[in-house]
């Protein structure tokens, strides 16, 4: 589908966003987690220092298994928390991210994510950089903290313009560049529509045994349900292919609907097979109970985990 532009008066500085998000959503959050943010960030912020052997209770994603082949018995990693948490942010944004409604798309969505998450890491004092990907590796900011560094992703975000459509996005590149640059154990956010040519799930999975890894999907309901809208032209934001199609039909509507059921359950098999807890936000759907849902899901998997 096209992407659908953001009107010129719904652009907004940097600070500007920024304070809406702080007044509107992180005030909102405070009060309903009650600061206790390590829901989200739980497992990460840690350095490896010892290896033991596995008992009831461990978290099973700590386990080595390298050492534990070797010595055909269960050996866990054991982890120092840090009191500063370094968080890394692979942003996708390639041509689809830009579809949505017209007072916010994928892209808004992504921009909100990453604004509230970096401001309540840097906030209590943590670091937080990002890798920018708009079907190349667009640029890298270093991880910072304070205030100023969640201006400065705010600001790159909003001016790194879509590439020209033609190539479909691969996020293999993003997530190879993560796992050459990130060498440090961090918590790493990757931030897509997950619209990617096959291939990126190997190098997720390694990227997830090196660090705490977390997948968030933004999409648009007509993406997946097409309205009764009689003949229009649909346009593939990655390669600017344009077809007509009859959406008056049921049977390509419910077709329609079959295949994006299909793509929704293959990616989330993708990501349990590498172990990636993974989080859908939609352009519909407000910032504050969506990230509350986040947490509680991180909660329910932290407990799981230690079963």
């Amino acid at each position: 589908m096209s992407a659908i532009e953001l009107p010129t008066s719904a652009v907004q500085t940097p600070d500007r966003i920024l304070r809406r998000l702080d007044w509107q959503v992180i005030r909102r959050l405070d009060g309903l987690l009650q600061g206790d943010y390590r829901t989200l960030f739980f497992g990460t912020g840690i350095d490896f220092t010892d290896l033991r052997e596995y008992q009831p209770m461990d978290d099973i994603r700590h386990i080595d298994w390298n050492v534990t082949a070797r010595m055909n018995n269960i050996y866990v990693r054991q982890y120092v928390e840090d009191r500063e948490i370094t968080a890394w942010f692979l942003l996708d944004l390639s041509p689809s991210m830009a579809f949505g409604r017209k007072d916010r798309t994928k892209r808004t969505v992504m921009i909100e994510v990453v604004a509230t998450l970096a401001r309540l890491l840097t906030r209590n004092g943590n670091r937080v950089g990002a890798m920018l990907f708009n079907n190349r590796l667009a640029g890298t900011i270093p991880p910072r903290g304070g205030r100023i560094q969640v201006l400065r992703l705010i600001r790159e975000m909003l001016a790194e313009g879509d590439p020209p459509a033609g190539d479909s996005t691969d996020l293999s590149p993003l997530l190879h560049a993560a796992i050459n640059t990130i060498k440090r154990r961090s918590i790493v956010f990757l931030i897509s529509d997950f619209f990617s040519e096959p291939g990126w799930e190997r190098p997720l999975t390694l990227l997830n045994r090196r660090h705490e890894l977390i997948a968030i999907r933004t999409f648009d309901v007509l993406e997946s349900e097409l309205p009764d809208a009689g003949l229009i032209v649909v346009e593939d934001a990655e390669t600017g292919e344009q077809i007509l199609v009859d959406t008056s039909s049921l049977a390509f509507r419910r077709r329609f609907q079959e295949i994006s059921r299909g793509r929704e359950t293959l990616l989330q098999e993708k990501l349990k097979q590498a172990g990636v807890d993974l989080f859908t936000i939609s352009t519909g759907e407000k910032l504050v109970p969506a990230i509350v849902r986040m947490a509680a899901l991180r909660k329910r998997r932290k407990r799981r985990s230690r079963i």
